[in-house]
């Protein structure tokens, strides 16, 4: 059973673009593929998400914690035309971040979601 969230974070940021809910199942469906843009090392995947009317050149680059299993969470994303990549610090505390969501147990999942701490976005049986 795969499970994908998204953080409070990742979700607020998310407003401001046109990048859907379905955009980012589809990611999920391409990561478990083989189609990752690159390992960023500690658990964290970076992943270009199109947007409608841009394709992925013009899309959104996204991060994700996983150990490409059952959980993939979206926690940063950022439009190419605003930086290049995240700096070193960033991703220390990214995947800090990535070992903590991983590490969680089911209790602590259902609890985050309740509380809104990450929104279950797609859920696969």
């Amino acid at each position: 059973m795969r499970r994908v969230f998204k953080t409070k974070q990742f979700s607020k940021w998310m407003r401001k673009t046109d990048l859907t809910d379905t955009a980012l199942c589809q990611a999920v469906q391409e990561m478990v593929s083989g189609l990752v843009d690159a390992d960023l090392g500690g658990d964290v995947l970076k992943k270009r998400v199109a947007l409608p009317g841009r394709g992925k050149r013009g899309g959104v680059r996204t991060l994700v914690a996983t150990r490409r299993a059952s959980r993939w969470f979206f926690v940063y994303g950022f439009e190419k035309n605003e930086k290049a990549n995240v700096s070193s610090k960033e991703l220390e505390a990214l995947q800090w971040l990535a070992e903590q969501l991983l590490d969680l147990t089911g209790h602590q999942l259902e609890v985050a979601v309740h509380d809104s701490s990450l929104q279950e976005i797609c859920h696969e049986h």
